[in-house]
């Protein structure tokens, strides 16, 4: 979308959303998250996995913006293509730089390790871009099935989406073999429906102030209440042990509530229209945000430059374990999110001029003449969603 039509309400969301993929990074990978089969958590892990249920959504929430906008959009050749260049810049230079600097731990460099790097796609090396962009593959088709139906046959299709997606898996004391946790493009359908359904018909529902915030809170404790229950029954009888942290995955029924509670709260948002034009300015960098710290070559040695091994060093304290948690997260977040829209800047930057020079040369312009021929092909006839 153009500067001009972006909605800073929630744009401010992708910011917000991919601040908390840090957080849930920083945590996890940072090993701040204690054991939850272990007979202690602690006042740091106990805050560590409140933390860590409130910003589940993050990954949900990131969908319900995607599919807010992609359904009314038409599949665009162009976009794919520099979505899967920047996709590409960001595996090989940073997955390359890794292995020459030394920094890559916790990954064996291989023939598999740079097969990953250069087909970063296929071999899943972000897990969100593989489902995203073969969710983009079937835009052409999502598209305009969502576009042509009824509110009835929406509703109806989302909620069986849901029931076998979703429901199924929060309900049963045991774990289903087909169960992907939300990693893969079928859930990002299933909230690409439920987003384009909002787009189009509304959720009056929670359009009413405040009523979507509650249910993020709600939906957060409930996550995190919900663990610890688990967790005390696993404990005590050896049992659930599969799904002891069943309640924090992506696609059960607790996150996907809170991201569409979060999601409702944003969209009656208000920003101040000095503010709106900077989070305009920076919201599109955001997934270098992601690309960045999440490249196989930083992947696992990020969290210790920024203090997860000190803040590990206190976890074992009272509040001021829990004081030292919160404000390192705080300042590694600030921190990864800053670099990665700088760094994604100058990649954009780099991008602009390799694309001005490249212009001048024939066989280029002949190339992106063709993709333009292409981009207008899928544009014909397209249906316009009010």
């Amino acid at each position: 979308m153009s500067e001009k039509k972006r909605m800073a309400n929630l744009e401010l969301l992708r910011c917000v959303a991919m601040m908390m993929v840090v957080v849930l990074h920083y945590l996890g990978k940072g090993g701040l998250l204690p054991d939850l089969t272990g007979k202690s958590l602690g006042s740091a892990g106990m805050a560590a996995w409140l933390t860590e249920s409130f910003c589940i959504v993050a990954v949900n929430v990131y969908m319900f913006i995607s599919g807010y906008f992609l359904c009314t959009s038409h599949f665009k050749l162009s976009r794919l293509i520099t979505l899967w260049l920047q996709l590409w810049l960001y595996s090989v230079t940073f997955g390359v730089l890794g292995v020459l600097t030394g920094v890559v731990t916790e990954t064996t460099v291989d023939t598999h390790y740079f097969l990953t790097l250069f087909f970063p796609v296929s071999m899943g090396h972000y897990w969100f871009m593989t489902a995203y962009i073969f969710l983009y593959l079937l835009l052409p088709f999502a598209g305009t099935a969502v576009r042509k139906m009824t509110k009835q046959q929406m509703q109806l299709a989302v909620v069986i989406l849901l029931l076998i997606f979703c429901v199924l898996k929060s309900v049963l004391p045991f774990r289903l073999e087909m169960d992907a946790k939300g990693y893969d493009c079928l859930w990002y359908l299933c909230v690409f429906m439920a987003a384009a359904y909002i787009r189009r018909f509304g959720l009056p529902l929670l359009e009413k102030k405040g009523r979507g915030l509650l249910l993020y809170i709600v939906c957060g404790l409930l996550a995190f209440g919900g663990t610890l229950t688990l967790r005390e029954v696993y404990l005590r009888t050896g049992r659930l042990g599969r799904i002891v942290d069943i309640c924090l995955e992506y696609n059960h029924i607790f996150a996907f509530l809170a991201a569409l509670g979060l999601f409702m709260a944003f969209c009656r948002l208000r920003v101040n229209k000095k503010i709106s034009g900077v989070i305009n300015k920076i919201a599109p960098y955001t997934l270098g945000v992601y690309l960045l710290h999440e490249n196989l070559g930083l992947r696992y040695a990020w969290q210790n430059w920024l203090g997860a091994e000190k803040v590990r060093v206190y976890s074992k304290g009272g509040i001021e374990s829990v004081l030292v948690l919160i404000f390192g997260t705080l300042a590694a977040v600030v921190c990864v999110f800053v670099c990665g829209i700088h760094v994604d800047m100058a990649r954009a930057g780099l991008m602009k001029g390799l694309h001005r020079v490249l212009s001048k040369v024939s066989i280029y312009r002949r190339l992106t003449e063709k993709i333009a021929i292409a981009d207008r092909a899928f544009a014909v006839n397209e249906d316009i969603v009010g």
